[in-house]
């Protein structure tokens, strides 16, 4: 086994991008391993050894992310987006075209700066970018074409379109990526045909026919979702609207089809509503599912489909897994308020729960020991901040910035860490207490108990307030100032005896103007 790699994390802000040296922190503080870089986007290549930069709308570089040095620099006029293959081979740009004769998809080889392969691609949407794309190892390549998926040896673009496969009406694909042995098609619905999904095998004699099908009507968009082995896809299908009238945001159904023709129909949800989010595990063994109307139930499937765990109901839209395979996390995040409870599906318990409020981005480090949120701009332009927690809930870092823009691990192989079954083993011996940092506290709590004080102060019990009076004595303080419940006592006791002795003074008058009388 290599040696062991250190975590990395990406943190952009308006002067630029830096890199940290990831957790665990020298006192309580990430050093920095590079200093600010002006940019107005950054993204790691998937297997983490490039970095690309986008300076400008006309240039974007190419880092090494083992030396933390630029090696290329591209100048591109116009450019609108940029991306880099799987390995960092590549370099692919969009540029907004002036003439439909102009080649504005342009796919340049990194190590040398030339342009190995261009085409013309009218408009770019979620669905069709990135235009080339290509299996984790790069071995294959395709794009989607009018009718049809274009397929490339990537070793060697110079050969052109290698093969094709011919597909009326197709709107979408998704090629597997490790490995890259099968494609998937969404053909969308066309005059009373329903839509359909198709998963074909990738070779120039085998893909006369798909392998695996499934129809379905009411389909506005998919998401396909290939699993690591490229043996189960699974497709949530999201209709605009909902027939029933029970959800203002449409319908989602989740389907489940395999390349051996084992299984191609729907998961069997137990709870009505939409489909928050899936996600495999980094095995591809298993999926987890959020779904259901609030609040929303968790569950975790094994590849035929079958329910293994339920992980309860709870405010959750969001799931993510540990990269070990272990550990997993339910949070609601959006419009949410950002709760996470962090589970061992394995053991079937949950290790604890927390809230990150206001989280925008949240993902696991590739060694699986640390998760982190992040709360970011445009979508907040308040509370901006970089959260770490343990796989138990506890706080281990946090951060403020005036204004944050991104915050990402650099991406490492899972199977370049030892296992964390050691950290399984301490999870009840790790205090919360003791990952505060300067003086920040932490909302969480370690399951099944919460953490608490060994000696918790004895504290004399309170008299009796109604409601009305906590109420009242609320919007006063925030109207008016002063939050002492004592001093507005106080106030109320000077006022009261006042009153009295208005009363007493009239009553005294009364009294006197009785006797004159007689």
């Amino acid at each position: 086994m290599d040696s062991v790699p250190s975590l990395e994390i990406l943190v952009r802000a308006p002067e630029g991008f830096s890199l940290w040296c990831g957790p665990p922190f020298n006192n309580g503080q990430p050093a920095v391993k590079l200093e600010k870089v002006i940019c107005t986007n950054a993204k790691f290549s998937e297997d983490g050894s490039r970095l690309m930069v986008m300076k400008s709308d006309s240039t974007v570089s190419i880092y090494d992310c083992s030396s933390s040095k630029e090696i290329r620099s591209f100048a591109v006029p116009n450019m609108s987006a940029a991306t880099m293959s799987p390995c960092g081979t590549y370099l692919q740009t969009f540029q907004r075209p002036s003439t439909p004769q102009e080649k504005n998809v342009i796919l340049w080889k990194t190590e040398t700066g030339a342009p190995v392969y261009q085409h013309f691609q009218k408009n770019m949407t979620k669905t069709t970018w990135p235009s080339v794309q290509f299996s984790s190892d790069e071995a294959i390549a395709c794009r989607l074409a009018t009718n049809e998926i274009q397929f490339f040896d990537a070793r060697d673009f110079s050969k052109g379109i290698i093969y094709r496969v011919r597909i009326p009406g197709i709107a979408a694909v998704e090629l597997s990526k490790a490995p890259g042995s099968h494609v998937a098609a969404f053909i969308p619905e066309s005059k009373g045909i329903p839509a359909s999904v198709q998963i074909f095998a990738c070779g120039e004699n085998s893909m006369s026919q798909p392998v695996a099908r499934r129809s379905f009507f009411r389909c506005s968009t998919v998401q396909l979702s290939w699993n690591r082995g490229s043996t189960g896809l699974l497709v949530l299908v999201q209709a605009d609207v909902d027939k029933t009238n029970q959800s203002y945001f449409g319908e989602s159904k989740l389907n489940y089809l395999t390349t051996n023709g084992t299984h191609e129909g729907l998961v069997p949800l137990s709870k009505e509503g939409p489909v928050h989010d899936v996600q495999w595990s980094y095995s591809g063994s298993e999926f987890a599912v959020v779904y259901g109307f609030m609040p929303a139930k968790a569950t975790v499937f094994d590849k035929k489909c079958n329910p293994l765990v339920e992980l309860g109901t709870g405010p959750y839209n969001t799931i993510r897994w540990n990269p070990k395979g272990k550990f997993l996390c339910l949070a609601g995040f959006g419009n949410l308020p950002g709760d996470m409870a962090f589970w061992d599906y394995k053991e079937k318990k949950q290790l604890g729960t927390t809230r990150a409020e206001w989280s925008v981005t949240s993902e696991w480090s590739p060694d699986g020991r640390y998760f982190m949120t992040a709360t970011t701009a445009p979508r907040l332009q308040v509370d901006n901040g970089i959260k770490i927690f343990h796989p138990n809930g506890s706080l281990y870092f946090k951060t403020m910035f005036d204004k944050l823009y991104q915050a990402d691990w650099k991406p490492e192989s899972p199977d370049r860490f030892g296992e964390i079954a050691e950290l399984a083993q301490s999870i009840d011996s790790l205090k919360v207490g003791e990952t505060k940092q300067q003086g920040q506290g932490s909302k969480s709590s370690v399951a099944p108990n919460k953490a608490t004080s060994a000696n918790p102060p004895t504290q004399k019990p309170a008299a009796y307030r109604p409601p009305h009076a906590k109420t009242a004595a609320a919007i006063q303080t925030k109207l008016f100032g002063g939050s002492s419940t004592e001093e507005m006592s106080k106030n109320a006791a000077k006022n009261k005896k006042k009153r009295e002795k208005q009363r007493e003074k009239k009553a005294a008058e009364a009294a006197s103007a009785a006797n004159n009388g007689a």
